[in-house]
């Protein structure tokens, strides 16, 4: 019986398939997208072990009427007449888009049936022959079962029904549903821990982890700064990620006015109205930057900041910016969602433009070179390597369980 913690030991060892054995389908997040996933991670890991067909399924949500989103439309329609495409060793990976509409008569059907024919032609042209199928996204989840795949996973990393733009109610029964239908689901927080368990009472807890030692090289004294940052005055508040609806730009805003002597560095695709933000002098918007370049600007951060609105998606989500952060070294100052709270030893944290001030103040002034190398350590363990060790453990040993009751 798979335990409801992620758990390394002889219990998983014991009795188990090798991974080795089995090409993984698996669904995941734009490949190609600005800012890397859980599910990108996950993905690369896997490949050190075994071949794996990375499937985006763009169609989450309805496409916005601007530049990018139709750009981006049209890139996905292309790629649908490519082969797969060779992005890593042993890691290949296709486009099979979603229409989201799908509350519209026959869309699911047109979906499933689309989706079966474009990856049957991938998994023929890699000659896959025994797989899995391993989704990280619930909106093609009707294609679970559908290649005779030995055994399907969701590793769910988000709270898809809670993103911004999305057909929440719809989502959520595809989430329910592919939940219902995989044989090991595994969460990234303890509040979908619970919720995953009304479906799936053997839901497992698999915590992020981190490339430890990318994140780590910020500390490292030859690792210069990043050149945009060299001409901004200090001290320099920092964040690095996607800048969503969960972002408080508001708050960033006021802190702003209020310390017009800081420099707020903001890296990532800015993906909402800003213009507040933006009519302020101090607040510097870098764009999306390549993620091995982070640490470099990282570097010239004083201060990290996690100014998140504390929405239903947040307060469910287990941000992988905090173990990044801490992996810096870099002091942290974090609005207190519970997965951020379970870092509260090694972050400040902050409600609100008066106590962010204060938080901030406070590790400028304070901070040790101890402070940063107990958050450093705190990390060591939690890379990426070990988590999906863990995590590949419990599904060998669960495929072993599942051809034993077959036989």
């Amino acid at each position: 019986m798979v335990t409801s913690q992620l758990r390394a030991g002889p219990d998983v060892v014991m009795g188990s398939a090798s991974l080795r054995e089995f090409g993984i389908i698996y669904f995941g997040n734009d490949w190609f997208a600005e800012n890397r996933t859980s599910s990108h991670h996950v993905a690369e890991r896997l490949s050190e072990r075994t071949r794996v067909l990375y499937v985006d399924s763009p169609g989450l949500r309805a496409p916005k009427a601007n530049a990018r989103d139709l750009r981006k439309l049209g890139h996905k329609l292309l790629s649908i007449m490519q082969q797969p495409r060779l992005v890593g060793d042993r890691l290949w990976h296709v486009s099979v888009p979603q229409i989201p509409f799908r509350r519209v008569p026959f869309v699911r059907s047109l979906n499933v049936v689309v989706g079966k024919i474009l990856v049957k032609h991938a998994l023929q042209r890699l000659r896959f022959t025994r797989t899995l199928s391993w989704f990280a996204v619930p909106h093609p989840g009707s294609l679970a079962n559908a290649f005779d795949e030995t055994a399907v996973v969701y590793y769910c990393i988000d709270d898809y029904a809670a993103l911004p733009g999305v057909d929440a109610a719809t989502i959520a029964e595809l989430d329910a549903n592919l939940t219902r239908r995989a044989d090991l689901v595994f969460v990234a927080s303890a509040r979908m821990l619970q919720e995953k368990r009304q479906f799936k009472a053997s839901t497992v807890l698999a915590p992020h982890g981190v490339d430890a030692a990318l994140f780590r090289s910020t500390s490292d004294p030859l690792l210069p700064i990043a050149p945009g940052t060299r001409h901004l005055r200090r001290p320099i508040v920092g964040f690095f990620g996607l800048i969503e609806e969960w972002i408080d730009l508001d708050l960033i805003a006021e802190l702003a006015e209020r310390r017009p002597g800081w420099t707020f560095l903001l890296i990532g695709r800015l993906a909402v109205d800003a213009r507040r933000a933006k009519s302020l002098r101090n607040i510097v918007f870098a764009g999306p930057q390549p993620y091995r370049s982070l640490p470099s600007w990282a570097k010239a951060f004083d201060v990290a900041i996690i100014p998140y609105r504390l929405t239903r998606q947040v307060v469910n989500s287990a941000p992988l910016k905090i173990r990044e952060y801490l992996a810096t070294g870099k002091p942290v100052v974090a609005v207190p969602a519970p997965e951020i709270e379970r870092f509260a030893g090694l972050v400040r944290i902050a409600s609100g433009p008066e106590q962010f001030i204060s938080q901030i103040e406070d590790a400028l002034v304070n901070d040790t070179d101890a402070d940063r190398a107990r958050r450093i350590e705190a990390t060591a363990a939690m890379t990426w390597e070990a988590r999906v060790s863990t995590v590949v453990g419990i599904v060998e040993r669960t495929i072993w369980q599942k051809q034993q009751s077959n036989q």
